[in-house]
């Protein structure tokens, strides 16, 4: 039984918006917080938020983030009685906490026992069948090993890491002749982000729900669930959108999986937060999938719906305190659903999206929270997770909060990267998920329409409209900009009758007559469309203006290429007077077309394999390089037979956009 303890100051292991997240309940409690970060992250949010900071250098993550000795040394620097490594990094590292109990540190999470017990798929099987619950069928072994047994598992398999997590190393396997080139992918995976290259192989649920029971447990041998969250809306593995209650679960099967949950939690003497996750077919028959001992990125939509503040219980459990509630305190009312931010672009297959966030305004309505880690304009990196925050919306039901999660999410502003902000409205408004037919093969199933959407979104968007609201903006930018200087068509009047004013709205070309602009009114007409248009508000991005007296707004920014952004009704334009220079452009350079053979990197990253080398021939298809990003593999293949004529990259070389990877002369043909 542990001692009760009183934390005056925690150091948070960790980055981004849990660092944030932490900090908020941390302080909360009139506990000081202490940020760590790498030196790329030294003007990050969670930096300036924090009571006192202090830096872990430069380089790879393993130098940084997921350094156990510079986190220690730099606990011990401060003074800090605690550690609390939020979720991904070390949350889930027996080496970590080893390290903290070695030098009279708490780790604000459980044992190292239990998370050796638990943090490996196949150990936590071991124990899931011992307390009862069942499991899927599976086989363990080296990747030699899994090949020589796989034909003891009808396909589809699921090919896993043992020390996997938040939906990296993890891969489906429809056809043995996939299964060699997988099992040494994801065993390579696992051991670049969990260090432990063991996987395994399990058998393949068809059309599951992914659905997890959060469990609080103290020093005392109290245990509680909390409930359930849906979370069967994943890409890649990887869950984007979750709720709580579940839509699916019957009273019945509910407890029987809260049961379950508190049952392996005794088995295994579990102390803190933790998250019991367990596949779901369609006939409500669960299997024990695992165990993450740490707590969740989608914990928020669990306090939304039963009022509990797990950080704040999982520091109050590591001071060694009971639990303060019972089982039957716990209760679930309403409906919460949480909606990931990612920086990646759903149009160019979901491709990573790193860079400069230009403009940056979070949604101010009822009933949301976001979980950020920003609060204004920043860099998104490439060596980091492409997870930026998450929304979460309460409401009395699904159906409202489904209505609060589009709401805010249209209204969210993020230019300058691409973000699957579009993605998630298409989700939500998609009939299928209104309507529970769910599982987590939805986005599989539903990719193209999904995607597909928001393209025609844009495109049957009333362009017009549009090109009006840009010029109602940039007729006015000048003076909404506090800028004293105007200019002569503002200090004066336009002059002429009518002023044609050519416009693109996105690939589009569009004719504007000017009737009038004067005190923030604009009468125009655009290829024959009249608008008469009333700016009320401008506060340096949201533009609030009238149209025949109902009100809208929009969010106006410019773009690091020196054209506009318009976000209008959660779709974002890219707007351009075409009677204007564009100061970013250089109008004297004529770009020819990127030289056939020259391959570059599809955004900035890392170069973790190279598989060929100066004058080797390769087939088209060939896989010539990985590039690594935002914790995503990205193969670059020989787009044609070919000779390599240079390759221009050494492996572990960091490259942007613009890096010519490799240089192929294509083999001729007679």
């Amino acid at each position: 039984m542990k001692e009760k303890l009183k934390f005056k100051k925690i150091l948070i292991a960790n980055r981004g918006e849990i660092a944030v997240r932490i900090m908020r309940t941390i302080r909360k409690m009139n506990i000081r917080s202490v940020a760590v970060y790498a030196d790329n992250d030294e003007k990050a949010l969670h930096v300036s938020m924090a009571d006192e900071s202090i830096s872990l250098g430069s380089g790879t993550l393993a130098d940084t983030y997921l350094n156990v000795d510079k986190i220690i040394v730099a606990a011990k620097k401060v003074g800090a009685q605690a550690v609390h490594p939020g979720y991904g990094f070390l949350s889930e590292s027996p080496l970590l906490t080893k390290a903290c109990a070695l030098n009279g540190i708490s780790f604000i999470g459980p044992t190292e026992q239990s998370i050796t017990l638990m943090g490996n798929k196949i150990t936590a099987r071991l124990y899931a069948l011992e307390a009862g619950l069942p499991v899927t069928k599976g086989i363990t072994g080296n990747p030699d090993e899994l090949l020589q047994n796989a034909a003891q598992l009808p396909f589809p398999l699921l090919v896993k890491a043992a020390s996997g997590g938040g939906g990296k190393g993890m891969r489906i396997v429809r056809n043995a002749d996939e299964l060699p080139q997988i099992l040494e992918s994801t065993a390579r995976e696992a051991q670049n982000y969990f260090g432990d290259g063991t996987i395994y192989i399990e058998q393949f649920i068809e059309n599951p729900r992914h659905i997890e029971i959060q469990v609080l447990a103290d020093h005392h041998g109290n245990v509680i669930h909390l409930f359930e969250r849906e979370c069967s809306i994943q890409r890649r593995y990887q869950k984007i959108i979750e709720e709580s209650p579940s839509p699916t679960l019957s009273p019945e099967v509910r407890n029987k999986m809260g049961e379950a949950a508190v049952a392996i939690c005794r088995k295994i003497g579990y102390q803190s937060a933790g998250t019991i996750e367990f596949l779901v077919d369609p006939e409500l028959n669960f299997f024990f999938l695992e165990m993450n001992t740490r707590i969740q990125v989608e914990h928020p939509i669990t306090e939304m719906v039963t009022g509990v503040d797990l950080i704040e219980e999982q520091v109050l459990i590591a001071q060694g305190e009971k639990l303060r509630y019972r089982q039957s305190d716990i209760q679930q009312t309403g409906h919460a659903i949480e909606c990931r931010i990612y920086a990646e672009n759903p149009s160019q297959q979901f491709m990573p999206s790193p860079g400069e966030i230009l403009a940056y305004r979070e949604p101010d309505t009822e009933d949301i929270r976001i979980d950020s880690s920003l609060n204004d304009a920043a860099f998104v990196h490439s060596q980091y997770d492409p997870m930026i925050s998450k929304l979460i919306a309460y409401g009395s039901n699904r159906s409202e909060a489904i209505s609060q999660s589009l709401e805010a999410l249209k209204s969210y502003v993020i230019h300058g990267i691409h973000t699957n902000i579009p993605f998630l409205i298409a989700i939500l408004q998609n009939e299928a998920f209104v309507n529970n037919q769910i599982s987590t093969g939805f986005c599989d199933t539903h990719a193209d329409a999904l995607v597909q959407w928001s393209i025609e979104k844009e495109k049957q968007a009333d362009h017009e409209f549009i090109a009006a609201v840009f010029l109602l903006y940039k007729l006015n930018h000048q003076l909404l900009e506090g800028i004293e200087q105007a200019n002569v068509w503002q200090q004066i009047g336009y002059w002429r009758h009518e002023m044609s004013i050519p416009i693109r709205i996105g690939l589009k070309s569009l004719t504007a007559k000017l009737n009038s602009n004067s005190s923030g009114k604009l009468s125009v007409e655009v290829d024959n469309q009249s608008f008469e248009l009333k700016l009320i508000l401008w506060d340096g991005l949201i533009m609030q203006f009238l149209r025949e007296g109902q009100g809208y707004q929009a969010a106006v920014s410019q773009a690091a290429e020196g054209n506009w952004l318009v976000q209008f009704d959660g779709t974002i334009f890219s707007c351009e007077r075409l009677d204007e220079l564009n100061e970013q452009l250089n109008y004297g350079h004529s770009s020819a077309d990127t030289e056939e053979g020259s391959l570059f990197a599809p955004m900035p990253g890392k170069v973790i394999q190279i598989n060929v080398k100066n004058g080797q021939q390769v087939n088209r298809g060939a896989v010539l390089i990985v590039v690594e990003a935002m914790k995503m593999e990205n193969n670059i293949l020989a787009p044609f037979d070919a000779i390599v004529d240079v390759v221009n990259v050494k492996k572990d070389e960091m490259v942007d956009a613009k890096t010519q990877l490799v240089h192929l002369k294509p083999i001729v043909k007679d």
